[in-house]
């Protein structure tokens, strides 16, 4: 649809609230954790959330603004934000989520052949496939090009050996996007990009076991998994650039910008429970009070920002490298949030385990803990620091003789 404003967007509206009153099951509205819970889950959906996901699947608004022809919503931008708002006035948590969304369906949808589009996106669309990557190794994380998984080209497909390192959800994924090397003499210019089955025979998951307790992550193993030659996603040896592309649309995901409609607890209300009043009614700590403002302050700056840059996007242009910029501010947001959450609590932030704790002082230190690995994952902060130097403000690169 164009980019209409006006009567077009007060209709659209109209007709995005009746679609979710029949649609949106009431039962989910008064309990938005329960919602963003489920989304996080690595278990089928079930009950009315289940009812919910099938449906937003359907109509293709889990992606509004993906083409219609795929299944997806066919949106403009202006109304997806109205549906948006539509959703968070009625404490709607979008269903459809996890990397095919985030990350391979835009990269898919830039690279891919008609054929490949066809056949991956509406399962990403509904949410029926789950995805995961296959790009860091023990010994190329932040330097990926050094990557060594190799695909041997035998005719019709590949074959692909080696292992990768850090995949979030494999153990939960039923399909893998991966850099693969295909030429040894080239480095950057010998990485091509493949999608696979997970369940085939040849790939072995183990998850990692993290500190917070939990594991995402996981080590991944291929041995002589066969690869059709019709799984490669743009030109053979021609990877590093469609990897590119996907990193910044994972940035562009941790900067803020798509954020469930429904704001976190401000820290100050949840702050005056462990800490207390003044007699005007304020946190009893000045200075906590002053960091815990400067933390929103910081919080409401990124994502003025975010809109900002989607504002000024020019098209489908997609994400830039300023997404480096936002990804970093947000994780720095991010982890302050949580290092101030255990400081007002004190030692009931601290706990792991038992009856002496809330649900929320045990979520809270996992979180903290769990969050550290935000300034490494989709690119450590060092990482994106050489990014914003030489493709935003033009530095010269530190490896050039002077």
């Amino acid at each position: 649809m164009a980019d209409f404003g006006g009567a077009d967007l007060d209709a659209f509206r109209a007709e995005a609230r009746e679609w979710l009153e029949a649609n949106f099951p009431k039962s989910l509205s008064k309990n938005v954790d329960a919602q963003q819970a489920a989304l996080m889950s690595p278990d089928k959906p079930t009950g009315d959330f289940a009812v919910w996901k099938e449906r937003m699947g359907a109509k293709g608004w889990g992606v509004p603004t993906w083409p219609a022809a795929y299944g997806g919503g066919g949106l403009s931008a202006a109304e997806a934000r109205v549906l948006q708002a539509e959703m968070a006035k009625i404490g709607a948590v979008n269903p459809i989520g996890g990397m095919g969304v985030g990350m391979f369906g835009p990269t898919l949808l830039e690279y891919g052949t008609e054929e490949q589009k066809r056949k991956y996106i509406p399962d990403i669309v509904t949410g029926k496939v789950r995805w995961c990557q296959g790009f860091s190794e023990p010994g190329a994380g932040s330097d990926l090009a050094s990557l060594q998984t190799k695909a041997e080209d035998k005719g019709d497909h590949f074959l692909v050996n080696g292992s990768k390192i850090w995949t979030s959800g494999g153990q939960y994924a039923d399909m893998i996007f991966c850099l693969v090397r295909t030429d040894n003499t080239k480095k950057h210019e010998g990485i091509s990009f493949v999608v696979f089955d997970m369940h085939q025979p040849g790939v072995e998951v183990r998850p990692i076991r993290l500190i917070a307790g939990s594991s995402p992550f996981c080590e991944t193993f291929f041995t002589d998994v066969k690869v059709p030659k019709e799984n490669l996603i743009g030109p053979l040896n021609g990877g590093w650039t469609v990897a590119k592309r996907l990193l910044q649309h994972e940035r562009s995901g941790m900067n803020g910008g798509r954020a469930g409609p429904v704001a976190e607890p401000a820290l100050g209300v949840v702050a005056k429970k462990y800490v207390g009043e003044d007699a005007a009614g304020r946190l009893a700590d000045s200075d906590l009070r002053t960091r815990i403002i400067m933390n929103e302050m910081d919080k409401k700056a990124l994502a003025l920002t975010v809109r900002r840059a989607a504002l000024e996007a020019k098209g489908n242009s997609g994400p830039s490298a300023a997404t480096s910029i936002m990804k970093n501010a947000n994780m720095k947001a991010m982890q302050d949030r949580a290092e101030l959450t255990l400081e007002f609590m004190g030692h009931q932030g601290l706990g792991w385990e038992g009856a002496d704790f809330t649900a929320e002082e045990l979520a809270a230190v996992r979180s903290w803990l769990s969050g550290k690995a935000g300034s490494i994952y989709g690119g450590s902060n060092e990482v994106q620091n050489n990014i914003i130097s030489k493709r935003i403000l033009g530095l010269p690169d530190h490896t050039q003789s002077h």
